[in-house]
């Protein structure tokens, strides 16, 4: 099964574990298109970081295409602007750290960014580390 094809399947599954992490998922646009419309930048930046971090190959620019993609069918993108801060910066040492690391917000917001990250790159064809 091609990537891009594994990218377009049902994500029925994917829904439900996404509802049990983070309750209701944003309702999509009436004309079928994207549930939450990222800026292209973000995606952008996004993918690169994911390519990056799985070996630095652009053999997975599909996989790192649908990660985000179905990230933005749960999160609204403020929703993920606040849950990628907290979860990058959660490992900053000393006091200018502590926003991101010693609240209990902080701490459960970057533990449910961080699960369902995991869980939408496995069901991409991502090798999770």
């Amino acid at each position: 099964m091609t990537m891009q094809r594994l990218c377009q399947q049902s994500t029925l599954g994917f829904m439900a574990i996404a509802l049990v992490i983070f309750g209701k998922p944003a309702s999509s646009d009436e004309d079928g298109g994207p549930v939450n419309n990222y800026p292209t930048q973000a995606r952008v930046e996004y993918v690169n970081e994911c390519i990056a971090k799985h070996d630095d190959s652009l053999a997975n620019v599909y996989q790192c295409s649908c990660t985000i993609d179905r990230i933005a069918d749960v999160l609204t993108y403020d929703e993920f602007v606040n849950a990628i801060t907290f979860a990058r910066y959660s490992g900053l040492p000393g006091e200018g750290g502590a926003v991101f690391r010693d609240s209990d917000e902080a701490k459960s917001t970057a533990k449910r960014f961080r699960e369902l990250e995991k869980q939408v790159q496995r069901e991409c064809g991502l090798q999770v580390k």
